[in-house]
């Protein structure tokens, strides 16, 4: 009879998986035979296609390459899946179904390599991961480590150095974190004299992750900063360093702080370190442009070795650092105004804060960004205006402002409606809002580049008020309001 239910259950999910994901036809992806759960894979699918599988039955995306690569057995944790050739076109991935445990609520049983989420379906032992958690290592605008020594974590070169001390009976231990995507076979760890050590190549960043001990999830023991994912699961968090804040002298002084507008200008977060030339602090920092000073004993110094600084709109001035490559600003013409300042959701909209400097035929600044999407605007002597030059914008009227794709990765493209008066492309990269990034049309295309985020972006155009799924992208998942959203994959490079 359990084994009934248990059948039962699971066919029960793949129908609600086919309904939600039909264009995918999952009924040939997955099935139960002999005892075994047999996944079958389309080896001409691309790396869209895989993914969207993968999210769809909680597959680890590292047991789908390899299997993609040719392997006949994989051994993920201490489950072995097998790997099938059927012909030239498709292979089949199974696993015995004595190996999946169904349960509610997260409780469950080892199996490697299919992930899980907290609603009634294949729950592991990893089952607390969600894979669209958005744990990005770029969503921190800036964080230090806390770990209980300096050995525990190590970053130079690029290279991330974990150590997991102690634990010596263990036969196996994994390191899984949002920069192997969670799996939980990809990166073992070596044993050493003291413990276990695993080195993995990052960019700076933030990063979330766990250890896997004969099966058995953990958070880091020796690192105090912790984090709830959002579903009530607790992580381990480490940054990885891109920048170090130095104050020589001062070795007189109790306390030295440093606050800026990375954040809130607190002044009782970051404390420096004292060292034999005076203070130091190194941490992570977003790329952009941030204020800063420090706070020695209380008293407010600017940066006494950063001859960079502005004014912030307040009276105060502030030491300027600048992290990444900066953007060159330029406003033809105007050469009479008097007093040009540039202003955006970069800097919060300060109307006071980056003057311009005048040069030959205009005004120009340079600002350091992130990569991203951003608004603008000019105050020439105290008039609001949009970037003359730049085609794309967005809103209208007096709440229209210019729009500039800094790093660029992708270009929406629309081939049809050349008669079209109005174009829009809108998702939830910008909230679903319906003034939309306005697209101009260019060799008979309507065209509008655009930063977006590793990960999954979902989209629509809408065509003279008339809201349109993607003509040329025959990905696509269903919406509450039953019209569709096209749907596109960004991956790091």
């Amino acid at each position: 009879m359990k084994m009934m239910i248990r059948y039962m259950l699971f066919f029960i999910l793949v129908l609600m998986s086919i309904s939600i994901k039909a264009q995918f036809d999952p009924d040939n992806v997955c099935r139960v035979e002999s005892g075994r759960i047999i996944f079958k894979f389309d080896l001409r699918w691309n790396q869209k296609q895989k993914k969207e599988i993968a999210i769809l039955f909680e597959l680890d995306s590292a047991l789908i390459q390899k299997a993609y690569s040719g392997e006949t057995d994989i051994i993920a944790g201490d489950i072995k899946w097998k790997v099938k050739k059927l012909t030239t076109n498709y292979i089949e991935l199974s696993i015995p179904i004595d190996n999946i445990a169904l349960a509610k609520n997260g409780t469950a049983n080892s199996n490697k390599g299919l992930k899980t989420n907290k609603n009634f379906v294949f729950l592991a032992n990893d089952g607390w991961i969600k894979k669209e958690s958005g744990k990005d290592r770029e969503s921190a605008v800036y964080g230090i480590n806390k770990f209980t020594r300096n050995t525990i974590f190590q970053y130079k070169n690029g290279i991330a150095r974990f150590y997991l001390p102690g634990y010596k009976n263990a036969k196996k231990v994994y390191l899984a974190g949002t920069f192997n995507n969670w799996s939980t076979f990809q990166t073992p760890m070596q044993f050493c004299d003291s413990g276990w050590i695993a080195s993995v190549k990052l960019l700076p960043g933030k990063y979330s992750y766990k250890y896997i001990t004969d099966n058995n999830w953990m958070e880091d023991p020796n690192n105090k900063h912790k984090e709830n994912d959002g579903f009530g699961n607790i992580n381990s968090i480490l940054f990885c360093y891109n920048h170090l804040f130095e104050l020589k002298g001062k070795t007189n002084a109790e306390k030295v702080v440093i606050a800026g507008s990375f954040n809130n200008w607190n002044k009782n977060e970051l404390r420096m370190d004292k060292v034999s030339y005076g203070w130091t602090l190194p941490m992570y920092l977003k790329e952009g442009t941030h204020s800063y000073k420090f706070i020695v004993d209380n008293e407010w110094l600017s940066d006494p070795k950063n001859k960079v600084t502005n004014i912030d709109g307040k009276g105060n001035t502030n030491s300027i650092l600048g992290i990444g490559d900066s953007y060159l600003f330029q406003l033809k013409s105007f050469t009479s105004a008097r007093k040009v300042i540039l202003t955006g959701n970069f800097n919060d909209w300060n109307p006071g804060a980056l003057l311009m400097e005048k040069v030959d035929g205009g005004w120009q600044l340079h600002y350091n960004l992130a990569a991203g999407i951003y608004e603008y605007k000019f105050i020439v002597d105290g008039k609001w205006i949009i970037d003359p030059v730049n085609p794309f914008t967005i809103g209208s009227g007096d709440v229209e402002n210019s729009v500039l794709a800094f790093k660029a990765n992708h270009t929406f493209i629309l081939n049809k409606y050349p008669n079209a008066k109005r174009v829009i492309v809108t998702g939830n990269f910008n909230k679903w809002n319906s003034e939309g990034y306005r697209m101009i049309k260019k060799d008979g295309k309507w065209i509008f580049p655009i930063y977006l985020k590793r990960g999954k972006t979902i989209y629509k155009f809408i065509v003279d008020n008339k809201w349109l799924l993607d003509p040329d992208n025959k990905l696509w998942e269903e919406n509450e309001y039953g019209t569709g959203n096209s749907v596109l994959w960004m991956e790091e490079k």
